[in-house]
């Protein structure tokens, strides 16, 4: 019965095949999933861990990973960081705790207690949506920094004496966090131009509730920008918000880029100009690269980090019509 539950490791004849099949629908038998964990050290399931699954970009990303181990005969199990280390550290045990196949890991800058846990445990753990910061880790990024640029370089051509930038709040990681390099995008956008980045960079929450307040204050100064790159299509909503409230017009007197593409982007007001990646391609090259047994050889010659390009999509909010 179990080779034919488990497709192998043996092959079964046809014939016995059905009345194996027969016997189990007649039977209402189900396979004790515990069990063959116990034997296997390991289950079905795909533990990930997120940021903050409210926001767009992070919930449409594991929609699009739980998509791809449903292909593999896996399903996910997903839990929220909150942004917070020990919040990360507890669903890392909890899920490696579980025997599960492996662990796609959306950090907000992997801690020591994390990284030590994960070696601990020896998991085969992929880093999504971040760059990693030894050769070693195994990830699947975006490229982050030339994504801010295209954004950046877009809003200048517009004719803008130079463009703000909402980036990230004050304890995000200089090294490796995709928030830093969007910061850093464009900031080598701005100094390629001849511009100044002195007093244009504003620190904000990912999310479009607070930063709408942090808008609010900007966009009501006496030194209001001409153009913001939001490092997140989030932040961006919160801006559109407040210039409507104050009744700036979008893109006549502020023109808006964020980065994300999530599909809320495109239905805005005006739809937002933003930079895009290929989300279900990087959900299916994490489930594979969690699922590859060589990637745990030592000296293994896969590739351990892909990377996929960042486009940009040209809507309304940047002043194209």
């Amino acid at each position: 019965m179990s080779y034919v539950i488990n497709n192998g490791p043996r092959p079964v004849a046809p014939a016995t095949r059905e009345r194996v099949l027969a016997a189990i629908k007649e039977l209402g038998y189900r396979p004790d999933r515990v069990a063959q964990a116990m034997a296997s050290r390991r289950t079905d399931l795909i533990g990930m861990i997120v940021p903050d699954a409210r926001q767009p970009f992070f919930a449409e990303m594991a929609h699009a990973v739980e998509q791809a181990a449903a292909e593999r005969g896996k399903m996910v199990l997903v839990g929220n960081s909150d942004y917070r280390d020990e919040r990360e550290v507890h669903y890392l045990r909890a899920f490696l705790g579980m025997r599960v196949s492996g662990l796609i890991l959306v950090s907000q800058g992997m801690s020591e207690r994390a990284a030590s846990e994960i070696e601990a445990w020896d998991a085969r753990v992929v880093l999504l949506h971040e760059r990693p910061e030894a050769l070693d880790d195994v990830a699947v990024v975006t490229d982050d920094i030339g994504g801010a640029q295209l954004a950046t370089r877009h809003l200048l051509e517009h004719g803008h004496p130079y463009v703000a930038c909402l980036g990230g709040v004050p304890n995000t990681p200089a090294v490796g966090d995709p928030v830093a390099d969007h910061e850093e995008g464009w900031r080598r956008a701005m100094l390629e131009a001849g511009l100044s980045i002195e007093g244009r960079l504003f620190q904000a929450p990912y999310n479009r509730y607070d930063a709408y307040q942090i808008a609010l204050k900007i966009l009501s100064g006496p030194d209001r920008p001409p153009a913001i790159f939001c490092s997140t299509d989030d932040q961006a909503f919160g801006v559109l918000r407040a210039a409507r409230e104050l009744r700036i017009d979008v893109p006549g007197e502020l023109a808006v880029a964020g980065f994300d593409d999530v599909k809320e982007a495109a239905l805005t007001d005006p739809p937002l100009t933003t930079i895009s990646s290929d989300r279900p391609a990087m959900a299916r090259a994490a489930v594979d690269l969690v699922l590859d047994d060589s990637l745990r050889v030592a000296g293994s010659k896969r590739e351990r980090v892909k990377q996929f390009p960042s486009a940009l999509i040209v809507r309304r909010s940047c002043g194209c019509a």
